[in-house]
């Protein structure tokens, strides 16, 4: 079979899979973001609905006060004795945890903290004796060998209790590349298969495997390795790793992976940041001939409007470090999102801010802003170092790019009352300085006499490379000052 790439597009990074009968489930890293760890549901590979997240309430994360870059790390989701279980590392925050739930729907459990398996990336398997294994990257976080990286690790672990029942083992690291992480461990027709990636998340993200007797090994590594890899090559498809291995409905078998598009004329900038995609593989002499990730050709535009009249948000938005539902409202004023700012900008770390991905190329997003006697508008955001906005209140338009410590603003009288506010992003083609970057962001307002365009900015300096960002583009409604109400939010996209 072939995959369509992006199985799902936007910032979905880290991808694990599980296959239960004839449906496939799929989790992602959130890092920062409320609701954590999106799910979704296939039956085919090729098409993902979501279906909601595992963390939907405080304190199943403890990401309110993680620093950027912190919060969900790279969740593995199986399915085992009638139950979902999913580990994930909450980094900075609660440390690794184990969530299980009877649907993978939800609701999830509180999670349980894993003591004895320091690391990040955790992987579960089990034997034929039901004895569990979790294998994991020995990237230590915290505590006196903070940075410090001890390879791939593994312990037996009693999940109902999170406790290791062994002192961690190292197992097979890779070639010897930097960053050994996000090990998967199987077990097909009586062989352990040990698939990891190596070589970092960026341009040298590659996929390493080795096989052995048993599931805490002695493994050996496949003479071909990496049996996947972008860098130095010209697919348009770049940093192809962190990969989960699964079964495809015609008995097959697939990669679920990371990777990124970059853009740009030196294509280096990459606006959605790591993404889900997928291909396939063949074994041959017990090893996997993996194909190269093609990005599928586009097929036309989507759109999708929100006129905020269901009784809760819809599963694609979300919020930095606090729940939405402190501080917006659907209810409040019916077909509006009612945000009570408290007086943070777009530069904190916890703004008033519901957002959803950008998962195009080319992408146009709109809403009418109702501020009142209140600021309120539209942000791109990367992280609270990169974000471009567009905000009205006062009596005034105003443009704001926030680029690391350097700040400008673009302003323009406008009369009172309600105001599309617009965020575009036009991929750049050509040669030249004005093709450095991967797309144009364009900022504007309509109040009711025609658009007008605040600013046009270069769209590398709100890209997942130039934040050395883990995420990517995050676009949406925020409020700093009083209450303002939005309605009739627009999303259009087309690669």
């Amino acid at each position: 079979m072939t995959l369509p790439n992006p199985i799902v597009p936007g910032f979905h990074p880290d991808p694990s899979v599980t296959r239960v009968g004839d449906d496939y489930y799929l989790a992602c890293s959130s890092f920062e973001y409320l609701p954590g760890i999106p799910l979704f549901h296939s039956r085919d590979l090729e098409h993902w609905e979501p279906i909601g997240h595992v963390v939907t309430r405080p304190g199943q994360l403890a990401v309110e006060k993680v620093p950027t870059l912190g919060g969900a790390w790279a969740p593995t989701i199986r399915f085992h004795d009638g139950r979902f279980w999913l580990v994930v590392t909450d980094a900075m925050g609660r440390g690794s945890l184990v969530f299980t739930a009877d649907r993978a729907e939800g609701p999830w459990s509180d999670g349980i903290v894993m003591q004895g398996a320091p690391g990040i990336d955790p992987d579960l398997a089990w034997d034929a004796d039901g004895t569990c294994y979790v294998t994991y990257s020995g990237l230590q976080l915290d505590g006196d060998r903070a940075g410090e990286h001890l390879g791939v690790q593994q312990v037996r672990m009693d999940l109902e209790t999170g406790q290791a029942l062994e002192e961690p083992r190292s197992l097979w690291s890779g070639t010897g590349l930097m960053f050994p992480e996000a090990p998967h461990l199987y077990e097909i027709d009586g062989t352990w298969y040990l698939l990891i990636a190596e070589g970092g998340t960026e341009r040298g993200h590659s996929v390493s495997i080795a096989r052995g007797p048993r599931p805490d090994g002695p493994f050996e590594g496949c003479p071909a390795n990496p049996v996947l890899s972008a860098r130095s090559t010209a697919r348009k498809v770049q940093n192809t790793g962190h990969a989960d291995l699964v079964r495809t409905p015609d008995d097959g078998w697939a990669l679920i992976l990371l990777g990124m598009r970059p853009g740009g004329l030196t294509r280096a900038f990459s606006p959605m940041g790591r993404e889900t995609f997928g291909t396939t593989l063949e074994w041959v002499d017990g090893w996997p001939v993996v194909q190269p990730v093609q990005l599928t050709p586009s097929t036309g535009p989507v759109e999708q409007n929100d006129t905020f009249s269901g009784a809760q948000l819809g599963l694609e938005w979300l919020s930095i470090r606090t729940p939405a539902a402190d501080w917006s409202s659907l209810t409040e004023r019916p077909g509006h999102l009612v945000v009570h700012a408290d007086g943070s900008t777009m530069d904190d770390p916890r703004p008033r801010f519901v957002g959803r991905r950008q998962q195009h190329e080319s992408a146009v997003f709109t809403v009418r802003v109702d501020s009142g006697e209140g600021i309120g508008g539209l942000s791109l955001r990367i992280d609270e170092l990169h974000h471009y906005d567009i905000e009205v209140g006062a009596g005034l338009a105003r443009a704001r790019a926030r680029v690391g410590g350097l700040s400008q603003t673009w302003e323009q009288p406008i009369p009172p009352g309600p105001v599309t506010v617009r965020i575009e992003t036009e991929p750049v083609t050509g040669m030249g300085l004005d093709a450095l970057g991967p797309d144009v962001v364009r900022l504007s307002v309509d109040p009711g006499t025609g658009p007008v365009e605040l600013a046009a900015l270069d769209g590398r300096y709100v890209s997942a490379e130039t934040a050395a960002s883990f995420t990517g583009r995050v676009v949406g409604m925020y409020a700093t000052e009083g209450t303002v109400a939005f309605s009739h939010f627009s999303y259009r996209g087309e690669d």
